[in-house]
């Protein structure tokens, strides 16, 4: 039983990622970026919401996060 549930969950969490045609925060979960050194997930050092159908929006946690990362570009392609 436990092995279906978790592959229930991990065909929801791929069916989440999918283009659609709406903006879906869930295509930026495997996003990483280098924070301090480390690959971090986009949604733990910044806050993702989709305030329009089409628009994504990401609001680092910490100021100088921006600042320090123009520098750089992300890991993987969206």
């Amino acid at each position: 039983m436990k092995r279906m549930e978790k592959a229930i969950a991990s065909l929801r969490r791929e069916l989440a990622s999918i283009r659609a045609g709406k903006a879906s925060a869930a295509v930026l979960d495997r996003l990483t970026v280098d924070y301090y050194g480390v690959a971090t997930p986009i949604n733990q050092v910044a806050g993702v919401s989709v305030p329009e159908p089409k628009m994504l929006v990401i609001s680092p946690y910490e100021k100088n996060f921006i600042r320090r990362y123009r520098k750089e570009q992300f890991k993987h392609q969206i």
